[in-house]
């Protein structure tokens, strides 16, 4: 068995105030936006709101152990407003929910981020129903 070996991962939770964060977003409509995926995930997850790193709104945790033996803690989900986009994490990635993305609208997809333009472009009706499915699929993965 592989020796375990604690990740540095730069994105660590910390208690600074989310609200102050989403207050500081530029943008108007990411600000909305961001506002809206805080109660979307909030209610999904039943978990609070905490920052991320510098940028990140993540809701639950997880502890993960990698077969190398590196192990970690990360989020269930979460989002990040980012100048472009608005990305929504859907950490078990997204080939189990190709009947949920051919309903979703538009977007675009990186190994577990779903970027979006504005949640308008969207159904987000379909949107929490692939959180909701992601998380609990995450939930029984890590028995979290």
């Amino acid at each position: 068995m592989p020796r375990r070996v604690q990740a540095n991962n730069k994105t660590q939770p910390h208690d600074a105030d989310v609200a102050a964060y989403i207050e500081g977003i530029e943008h108007a409509g990411r600000r909305e936006d961001a506002y809206l995926l805080l109660d979307m995930l909030g209610d999904i997850t039943g978990e609070p709101a905490r920052l991320w790193g510098p940028s990140i709104v993540g809701f639950g945790q997880y502890h993960y152990v990698y077969d190398s033996g590196r192990e970690g803690d990360h989020f269930l989900t979460g989002f990040a407003p980012r100048k472009a986009n608005m990305v929504v994490y859907v950490m078990p990635g997204f080939s189990a929910y190709g009947d949920l993305l051919d309903k979703l609208g538009k977007y675009k997809t990186g190994s577990s981020c779903l970027y979006l333009g504005r949640l308008g472009n969207v159904d987000t009706k379909v949107l929490r129903r692939l959180v909701d499915k992601s998380v609990k699929d995450m939930r029984r993965k890590y028995k979290a």
